[in-house]
């Protein structure tokens, strides 16, 4: 094999060089809660199951968007055989995988969770080591260098699905063009959500690049506690609703401004914010100043005097995109690229959202065509989009159903990306 270009080697000395420190970098980070310590070995390539017999195909996907993601495909793959290894890196996907992976096959098919292993080439080499999977895939864009290299130097065809890169990230890689071309050239398939992220890996040096869409938009509706629903309909009774869904810092100071805006014509209005990170509960109940909050992590409940419902638990968001007729979608009006709106959109909850969209251009295209607006750069355009589907029901009941349509034009990436994967995954090593 040729020599590593000089970013690449570079990466691997430094990942070397920090391995003693390893296990005190993960004991700090578990002390913030960003680690799970029942299951640091795991982070050191320790597995903590022994590998299922058979075919085993590995998926990774960096946190809790990917992991979802990649549900129907897990699916796909053990109806077809095969026991699925997905590994991510965040305690919040471990616990939403650890309720959503599918069960046990009749034929013995199992989906197992691993934490990824640090990109250090010893807890790479123990990972690999054990599980030796047939074939790996990874989700979107996370890409670990001594992972991704180390698995193809052992033969391991690769795949990178659902795969996706800004226009950013693409230009931070011409920079260094040799690693970008080794690291991207390692992958014998690489499946785009669209033509324009196709673009860009070719640019890169990608081998095989073909446009399969997203696989977002064939997962299944988010699920829903129906008690939790039916409790939470009863105290917001009759009242108008407007919902906040994945919100950062930035958006919320937008939000409720827009809500000010909105309770002049709708006093009784309810406004649910559902932080993308719970732990930001408290301070957005600081940033509600006079207007009553109420904190669901708290166990507090709607009251008539609530304004501003905190919703900083996970896994709910099916709960509260079941509720409103309409939702605002974070990470649009900061540049983080927006989050997905096929899960409220398939649910026929129509979406606002803002100029920030690049993570599924696509999905956010097609659903704000089918609805006609949506469009939102400022608490003004909130609070009077917000108001006309708050005044006309009729209205917002025709939006949802737009954007369930705009939704459903992006199905299919499972069917496509199986039939591209098929032959590889089947194929020895």
């Amino acid at each position: 094999m040729a020599p590593l270009p000089p970013g690449l080697r570079a990466w691997r000395i430094l990942t070397t060089a920090a391995s003693p420190f390893a296990n005190l970098l993960l004991s700090r980070r578990a002390a913030r809660g960003k680690e799970d310590r029942s299951r640091l070995q795991e982070r050191l390539g320790v597995a903590s199951c022994p590998r299922p017999t058979g075919r085993l195909v590995w998926i990774h996907g960096a946190s809790v968007g990917e992991s979802l993601a990649a549900l129907p495909l897990i699916e796909r793959l053990m109806a077809g055989g095969s026991s699925v290894l997905v590994t991510s890196g965040t305690v919040t996907s471990a616990r939403i995988l650890e309720q959503r992976l599918p069960p046990q096959t009749s034929n013995g098919q199992r989906a197992i969770h691993q934490y990824v292993p640090l990109d250090i080439p010893q807890a790479v080499a123990r990972f690999l080591d054990h599980w030796k999977p047939d074939a790996g895939l990874f989700v979107e864009s996370d890409l670990w260098p001594n992972l991704v290299l180390a698995a193809a130097q052992r033969g391991m065809r690769l795949a990178l699905v659902n795969a996706r890169i800004s226009q950013r990230s693409a230009l931070g890689w011409k920079r260094a063009p040799k690693s970008g071309r080794r690291l991207i050239g390692a992958f014998d398939a690489v499946l785009a959500q669209d033509e324009e992220i196709a673009a860009r890996f070719r640019a890169l040096g990608a081998h095989d690049v073909r446009v399969v869409g997203s696989l977002k938009a064939d997962a299944p509706p988010l699920s829903c506690d129906p008690h939790a629903l039916e409790a939470l309909q009863a105290q917001i009774g009759t009242r108008p609703l407007l919902i906040a869904a994945q919100t950062h810092p930035g958006e919320d100071e937008t939000v409720l401004p827009a809500h000010d805006l909105l309770r002049v014509h709708f006093p009784d209005l309810l406004t649910i914010i559902v932080p993308r990170h719970p732990v930001r509960g408290p301070d957005i109940a600081m940033l509600c100043g006079a207007r009553q909050p109420a904190r669901r992590a708290g166990g507090d409940q709607i009251g008539d005097d609530t304004q501003v419902y905190i919703a900083d638990t996970l896994g709910e968001l099916g709960l509260f995109y079941r509720l409103a007729k309409f939702c605002f979608i974070g990470g649009t009006l900061v540049p983080l690229g927006g989050h997905n709106p096929l899960e409220p959109a398939v649910l026929h909850c129509a979406i606002l959202a803002g100029p920030h969209r690049t993570s599924a251009e696509g999905a956010y295209q097609a659903i704000l065509s089918a609805q006609g607006f949506g469009d939102v750069a400022s608490s003004a355009d909130i609070a009077r989009q917000a108001r006309k589907l708050l005044e006309n029901p009729a209205l917002a009941v025709q939006t949802g159903e737009a954007a369930a349509r705009g939704a459903a034009t992006q199905a299919g990436a499972v069917a496509r990306t199986i039939a591209v994967l098929e032959g590889m995954i089947h194929a020895p090593a």
